[in-house]
C-alpha cells in the first residue's frame, strides 16, 4: 500500500498506480482529524484524489486515530486535553529549535499500522508500504525506520523523480496539483508558509494563534516556559509578518524526516 499525505509526492504516486507503472492499488489516507488537517488538503483528497482513484480502480481509504473505546481522535483534540504534559507537535524552544514530537507515529504510522495488521500483515508477513519521498528530498528516507509488520519502499528514489517530476504527471493526468499537506498549525512549515497562511486565510492562522496560546496555557499551568509555532521565539501573532520577499533561510525551516507528512 501507499501511504497517502494528500500532497505532490503521494499524488504522483496514484498517478503512476493509475498508469500501471507501479504496483499499488491500495492508497492509506491518515486524517490526523478535519480539525487539525489543512482545508485544502482535505479538499483535495475529497473533491480531486478520492474520485480519480475509484475511476482507476484504485482502493484510496481514509483512516482515522481511534481510541481503545472506539472513540476516534483527532490531534487538534489531543492538543486541547487539560491533563496533556508532552506535546506531541514540534514546538519550536525559545531558540528556534523543534521539540520532541509524537504525532507522526499516534495519528499517522501507528493508525496505517492498525489497518495493515488487522489487514494481515505480521512481522513474518509484513506490508510494503511505499512513502512519497522523491529525489530532491532525498534526505527523509530511511529504510531502517519501520514497523515490524511492514517494509518501506520509496518508489519516487527508485524511479529518480524531483519534486517538479511529480507536478509534470499529476498535470499530465489532468489533474491541479495539490498544495504542501501537513496539519494547519504545523511548527515545521516555513516562514514564508506562515506569511500566506496569514494573508490569505487570516481566519486559519487565527486558529493557529489560539493553537499556540492554547498549548502555552497549559505549559503556564505546569510552570514551564513557552513554546512557539515559528523558529522566532516570538508569539506567532507577532513573530508572522504579512507576506513580503523570502528572507534567507525562509525556505529550510525544518521538514518531517519521516516521510509520512509533508508528502
Amino acid at each position: 500500500m501507499v501511504s497517502y499525505g494528500g500532497g505532490v509526492q503521494s499524488t504522483a504516486l496514484l498517478v503512476l498506480a493509475a498508469r500501471r507503472e507501479i504496483d499499488y492499488r491500495t492508497f492509506l489516507f491518515a486524517n490526523v482529524g478535519n480539525d487539525s488537517e489543512h482545508p485544502a488538503t482535505l479538499a483535495y483528497v475529497r473533491d480531486v484524489a478520492l474520485p480519480f482513484a475509484a475511476a482507476k480502480g484504485i482502493q484510496l481509504e481514509s483512516l482515522e486515530r481511534r481510541r481503545r473505546d472506539g472513540t476516534s481522535e483527532t490531534l487538534l483534540q489531543r492538543l486541547s486535553r487539560p491533563e496533556l504534559r508532552s506535546i506531541p507537535i514540534p514546538v519550536r524552544m525559545a531558540n528556534g529549535a523543534p521539540g520532541r514530537r509524537s504525532c507522526t507515529a499516534d495519528f499517522k504510522i501507528r493508525v496505517v499500522g492498525r489497518w495493515l495488521r488487522e489487514h494481515g500483515a505480521t512481522a513474518g508477513t509484513p506490508a510494503t508500504v511505499a512513502i512519497g519521498i522523491s529525489v530532491d528530498e532525498i534526505h527523509r528516507a530511511n529504510r531502517r525506520r519501520r514497523e515490524p509488520h511492514e517494509e518501506i519502499d520509496y518508489p519516487l528514489l527508485d524511479m529518480g523523480l524531483r519534486r517538479s517530476d511529480c507536478e509534470r504527471l499529476i498535470s499530465e493526468a489532468g489533474l491541479p496539483v495539490p498544495p504542501k499537506s501537513s496539519c494547519f498549525f504545523c511548527p515545521f512549515k516555513t516562514v514564508e508558509a506562515w506569511r500566506q497562511q496569514r494573508a490569505a486565510d487570516p481566519e486559519l492562522f487565527a486558529k493557529s494563534v489560539k493553537v499556540e496560546e492554547l498549548v502555552n496555557q497549559r505549559r503556564a499551568s505546569l510552570g514551564r516556559d513557552p513554546v512557539y509555532l515559528s523558529r522566532f521565539g516570538r508569539p506567532l501573532r507577532e513573530a508572522i509578518a504579512a507576506p513580503g520577499p523570502a528572507a534567507s533561510g525562509d525556505e529550510d525551516d525544518g521538514v518531517c524526516d519521516a516521510g509520512w507528512c509533508m508528502t
